[in-house]
This record gives C-alpha cells, sequence and structure tokens, in this order.
C-alpha cells in the first residue's frame, strides 16, 4: 500500500518530538515531517525481520463510512467485494477511477459492531484527492443513505511489526492476541491505551496496526517502546519501511499504481472482484482481462554490478525500451538489487533478461519469481 510523495507543506504528528529525541534524520514526505531514518535503513530493516519495529503512521489517512447503504457505497467505489466482510474483517483493495486506473489503494476496515459501519484506510499523498473523490461518488447517488468523514485529524495510527511483534503486546494487553487472525480489526487496550488493533501491516512480516484517538499516541509509542526494550524493537523510519515492502513485493502508489496503470497490469487482479456487480472503472478492467493486459509488472535482479536500480529507469530488451522500473533498491535481507518493473507482456517472464539503463549504461538482470522474500508462517 502507501504512496506518498514529498511534499511542499509539512504537518508535524504527534511523536515528532520523540522522533527528534531518538536522533531520527527527518524530511518533508507527502506534506508531512516525516523520520526516514534513526540508526540506518539497512540495521532498523534487518531488525523488523529479525525481531520488532515500531512505525509512525499519523500521516495515513482514514476515513468512516457509515449509514444503512455504507456497504453499497463501498462496493461502487472500492474493487474488491466489501461484502465478504464479518464485523471485525479487514480487506484490501483499490479506489478505481472510470477509465480502470487506480486512484488509491486502500484497506477496508468492517467495524466490530455490525451497525457502526467501516473505517477506510487510505494513503498520506492521496488523502485529499481520496476523499473528494468518494464525496463526489457520494453525491452521486443521493438515494444512497451513507456518511463519509474523514477522521484523520483526530486518529492516531501506529504499527509494530516483526517476529517478536506479538509478545510485545501481549505484555501490554489482556486480549488474547493469538485469536486475531490475518486482517482482523478488533478492541483492545493496550498499555492502558484505547485501540483498534488490526492485524495488518506493510513489511511482510506479523505484527499489528493501532487505530487510537490522537491524544494517546504519545502514551502508545511511550509503553510498546517501553516494553520492547527487551525483544529487540527499534523505531523504523520511512526508509526501511520501502525496502522492506519491496522485499515482501508490496505496491506503492506512484510506483506500481497510479491513475493510467490497471489493477491487472500491476499483478493486483485478486484484489479486483469482477463478479460482485458493477463498481467504478469495471468495464475497462473486465475489457482487458478478456484481451490480456498490455504489460505487466515482474520482479527482477540485477545479474551485473553497476548500481541499484531506482523508479523511472529505463528497460530495455535487445537495446529496444519496453517499460520502466517502479521500485528498485539493494534487498537487506538477500544482499543482492531487486526491483520491481513495468514491462510489455511479451517480454515478461520469469528467467527472461531485462537490461535497466544505469546512468546511461545497461545493466543484465533477470526476472525472478515474487515476492522476493516471505516470512516463515
Amino acid at each position: 500500500m502507501s504512496g506518498e510523495e514529498q511534499g511542499a507543506e509539512t504537518r508535524e504528528t504527534p511523536l515528532t518530538g520523540r522522533h527528534r529525541a531518538l536522533g531520527a534524520r527527518l524530511i518533508p514526505f507527502a506534506g508531512w515531517l516525516m523520520p526516514v531514518q534513526y540508526s540506518g535503513i539497512i540495521q532498523e530493516h534487518k531488525s523488523v525481520r529479525s525481531a520488532a519495529g515500531l512505525f509512525d503512521l499519523g500521516h495515513m489517512g482514514q476515513v468512516e463510512v457509515t449509514g444503512p447503504d455504507a456497504l453499497a457505497f463501498l462496493q461502487w467505489v472500492a474493487s474488491s467485494d466489501i461484502s465478504t466482510l464479518n464485523p471485525g474483517d479487514a480487506i484490501y483493495g483499490m479506489l478505481t477511477n472510470p477509465t480502470g486506473g487506480v486512484i488509491d489503494d486502500i484497506i477496508v476496515y468492517r467495524h466490530p459492531d455490525a451497525t457502526a459501519g467501516y473505517l477506510v484506510c487510505v494513503n498520506a499523498s492521496n488523502r485529499d484527492k481520496d476523499v473528494a473523490w468518494m464525496h463526489q461518488q457520494r453525491a452521486a447517488h443521493p438515494e444512497w443513505n451513507v456518511t463519509v468523514d474523514d477522521i484523520s485529524d483526530t486518529t492516531g495510527m501506529i504499527a509494530i511489526q516483526g517476529p517478536n511483534a506479538e509478545a510485545i503486546v501481549q505484555s501490554l494487553t489482556d486480549a488474547d492476541l493469538s485469536e486475531y487472525r490475518a486482517f482482523q480489526w478488533l478492541p483492545a487496550t493496550v498499555g492502558g491505551v484505547g485501540v483498534m488493533a488490526a492485524r495488518t501491516g506493510y513489511t511482510g512480516e506479523d505484527g499489528f496496526e493501532f487505530f487510537c484517538d490522537i491524544s494517546g499516541v504519545g502514551k502508545l509509542w511511550d509503553v510498546l517502546m517501553a516494553a520492547g526494550e527487551g525483544h529487540g524493537l527499534v523505531p523504523v523510519g520511512l526508509g526501511a519501511r520501502d525496502t522492506l515492502r519491496l522485499e515482501a513485493r508490496m505496491p506503492l502508489y506512484g510506483n506500481e499504481l497510479a491513475d493510467d496503470i490497471s489493477p491487472l497490469e500491476a499483478g493486483l487482479g485478486w484484489a479486483v472482484a469482477l463478479d460482485k456487480g458493477p463498481f467504478v472503472g469495471r468495464e475497462p478492467i473486465a475489457a482487458m482481462k478478456e484481451s490480456g493486459p498490455p504489460r505487466r509488472t515482474v520482479g527482477f535482479r540485477l545479474v551485473d554490478r553497476g548500481g541499484s536500480p531506482r523508479h523511472g529507469y529505463e528497460v530495455q530488451v535487445d537495446g529496444r525500451t519496453v517499460g520502466q522500473v517502479t521500485s528498485g533498491a539493494m534487498s537487506p535481507t538477500l544482499g543482492e538489487n531487486i526491483g520491481l518493473a513495468l514491462v510489455e507482456r511479451g517480454v515478461a517472464g520469469i528467467g527472461k533478461p531485462l537490461d535497466i539503463i544505469v546512468r546511461g549504461k545497461p545493466v543484465r538482470a533477470e526476472q525472478v519469481k515474487v515476492p522476493f522474500y516471505k516470512r516463515d508462517r
């Protein structure tokens, strides 16, 4: 998920003072001043893979959708089948546009109280765009009794990820976390702070994302940091968040996803429910599925030395341009340069060669199976 870009105006989360005290390097990001790293990207990345990491997600957006027709509304704007959610469940999906591209990728949470509606978590850089789009769709359907409410400014969000995450959180709550399934969202009290605890994340590791009143974010961060001292917990910035999600082949909006990239081209057809009934963009997506997407998102690793692949780098086959890199980095877990690229369908395939143009020179790469990293279950 999470497609954020740097912005000119910067806001601060309630945790900015704590980040400074921890020695974080702060950068403007999606209109927010956010930590890019603390001890270092590689060390933070490896800590999440081996122990646990704590993430400030105060820049993310949250939209509450309530009312008798909340389900009908979400079925219309989201690509996934929201009707499959039982109370307390969550599902990944996308807000699609009329041409079948992606406005944003989202997670929709159904409140455990079946009468309380849904929460839609959106990306920081897209919050205003997403909310405006949802209000536009709401206005276009006056027959629906539904309320769309941006609650981002009053909602705090923190994530803890890694193999030790459950043990750390369990020491702070009476809730039996072993009963929380993946993509489940339930109330809990963690270190005296009332939260909604979701077993979701953006790293490829087990863990939780906590939603709480913004007034409780500071206390929640502090109790988690204290409880994690003996479990290898470290604060983690945006740098390691990006390398973690890339290894797990999780898309980033603005890279793998965009207004002119179909979910099918992005390899996210599993998050599109064409059989659920009408939704925005369904017809062009269905037509592309029938004919086959003209482009595919593939994973690759560099075979030759020559630098790290980066977003926007040209991809060639036999000297002909066939696409571009959408994301790339040196993988701290694998110790090699990896990336994702959006290329012509005809050149896509595991084992097939690509040339990545790095600083004007072709660097040999081969396509590989993704995700690059998958945790032991």
